[in-house]
């Protein structure tokens, strides 16, 4: 069936920030999410693949828990075998053939319609899924799972619109253009528990660009995936568009990297796995059809750093805010901090007064300001980091861990003597933060010990009232950290505003939520038309004098 085109140049909405709902004791949105919980926690969800539309269940399954509640399961999810994985990408390549094509302004109706959904009727079911399935606060949630991800969606279509605009310079008799393609093949998407929203947009930032998708989400994540997915489907996603395939990573990878077809990756995740997938892509060019684009956002050793002329509370609870909202589980995190010695003391006192205060348990319950860590692989990964602090550093507050109901951390201060200790190097992944204090009079050299202590870059914030201390901090630091922040904690970007990526080893830096992450989902094609085509080889420099 022939689809005439529209004839007319439209301009999508202008996208402005999600407004944060506060759900203070009172308002309809705390009524409504704490309905949706109740809800939700009663129901027991079989959350099938989604290939080319249809729902598979494999037989092979695995159980969805609430981390702060081990015991209660809230879905049961269908593994994908190799042979699914097939499938998805098969239904991928069919899929690409009508959906590339179709107006760009069509595609952006599709994310415009799910950012509405879920700015309204969806809003609560993603909330939900969200703090039972992660763990996370009400509002942790509400900055995730409903702010961030409907920023993504509106936010992108109107990059989208930026980019294509882009044409270069015609002269006269000629009609040059710029085609933005989609990708040849399929782009697989990988996406990690700590960001609702992060699933969401990794899959349908590509897809928007005209590509198709292999998605693959985590296996500790799967109710809200899931019900991304069913948002997309609800939001008029054709079929093959995006192709939900749950669990064990290490088969869908392999399959996924063994397709010629393979045209690129969008990956959030850790370091190694990135790693690994790099070099098996390096080993497979061969097989290629092309060169598939690899966008990854890894691993982080994010700082706080202060100078004597900061500010002793306000570094205090950027500490705090920084290293354990959401348990620590944020790619931008705190975990280290270097601190003067001449603020030392007041830094810790609002530190550990703050701890004091700080209560952690179910979610549900509004008034915890933590909850459990995701599973209990990072409960006994954060417990060794624990044990050895125990041994070889000095636990100022916290340490503690219980396991038994649900996978719980203590929030913890750690002061370290040497700078180069391993919690001062390593990504730990939980509510951990380890603090250096150095002499007041070694600001310069302590700089030059934050750039050189870890390999990551992802995000770092410096503290200061001098200028020129946030001047040769911002300078020293340069490309210690892809997200700057100065007096602020390094947590909290917003789409539109703070572009986020880091590079080194936390990743290629293509930031999420901006321009620059779409034009790596479209390869460009040159088109010159000439309207009135020589006749004549010769050039008017062969004439005769």
């Amino acid at each position: 069936m022939s689809i005439a085109a529209l004839n007319a140049i439209r301009n999508v909405p202008l996208p402005i920030n999600e407004p944060i709902k506060s759900y203070a004791p009172g308002s309809p949105e705390r009524a409504e999410l704490k309905a949706r919980l109740a809800s939700m926690a009663t129901e027991h969800v079989e959350i099938p693949l989604i290939i080319g539309g249809k729902e598979i269940r494999t037989g092979k399954t695995f159980n969805a828990v609430m981390p702060f509640k081990h015991s209660h399961v809230l879905a049961t999810v269908h593994s994908a075998e190799p042979q699914h994985v097939q499938q998805a990408i098969d239904a991928a390549l069919a899929a690409r053939r009508e959906w590339a094509s179709w107006p760009w302004e069509d595609r952006a109706a599709v994310m415009l319609k799910a950012a509405d959904l879920l700015a309204g009727p969806w809003r609560q079911t993603l909330n939900a899924s969200t703090m039972l399935g992660q763990a996370k606060t009400a509002f942790q949630t509400e900055i995730d799972a409903a702010c961030e991800l409907i920023d993504f969606l509106r936010f992108n279509v109107a990059y989208a619109q930026d980019l294509y605009s882009e044409q270069p310079f015609s002269g006269p008799g000629v009609w040059n253009q710029l085609e933005y393609r989609a990708l040849e093949g399929f782009v697989y998407a990988v996406s990690p528990f700590n960001f609702t929203a992060i699933g969401g947009n990794l899959s349908s930032a590509p897809a928007l660009m005209g590509n198709t998708v292999v998605w693959k989400p985590a296996s500790s994540a799967m109710l809200s995936a899931y019900y991304v997915m069913r948002l997309f489907e609800a939001a008029g996603m054709p079929p093959g568009v995006i192709n939900f395939v749950p669990g064990n990573a290490g088969p869908i990878t392999d399959t996924v990297l063994a397709s010629p077809s393979l045209a690129g990756i969008h990956f959030t995740g850790s370091t190694a796995v990135f790693n690994s997938m790099w070099k098996t892509v390096g080993a497979n060019m061969s097989n290629y059809k092309s060169y598939p684009r690899l966008t990854g956002e890894t691993g982080g050793k994010d700082f706080i750093v202060a100078h004597p002329s900061s500010n002793a509370r306000e570094v205090a609870v950027a500490i705090v805010r920084g290293a354990f909202e959401y348990q620590g589980q944020k790619c931008s995190a705190a975990s280290r901090a270097y601190i003067p010695q001449s603020m030392w003391e007041e830094v810790k006192e609002h530190c550990v007064t703050m701890m004091k205060d700080i209560a952690m348990g179910d979610p549900r319950d509004f008034r915890n300001f933590m909850s459990a860590v995701i599973d209990k692989k990072a409960f006994d990964k954060i417990n060794d980091y624990l044990g050895d602090a125990k041994k070889n550093a000095k636990i100022i507050y916290g340490g503690g861990s219980k396991g038994d109901e649900g996978y719980f951390i203590e929030p913890t201060l750690i002061q370290t003597e040497d700078p180069a200790y391993k919690l001062l190097c390593e990504e730990i992944f939980g509510p951990v933060i380890t603090t250096y204090v150095y002499p007041d009079a070694k600001w310069a050299e302590t700089l030059e010990t934050v750039d050189r202590t870890s390999p990551y870059a992802l995000t770092g914030a410096i503290f200061a009232t001098d200028r020129a201390a946030v001047r040769e901090a911002t300078s020293a630091l340069r490309n210690a950290a892809g997200n700057f922040y100065i007096n602020d904690k390094p947590t909290g970007a917003v789409v539109g505003q703070q572009p986020f990526g880091g590079a080194r080893a936390s990743g290629t830096n293509d930031k999420a939520g901006s321009k620059l992450n779409l034009i790596r989902w479209v390869s460009t094609r040159t088109i010159k038309e000439t309207f009135t085509p020589p006749r004549d080889y010769k050039y008017p420099f062969m004439d005769a004098e």
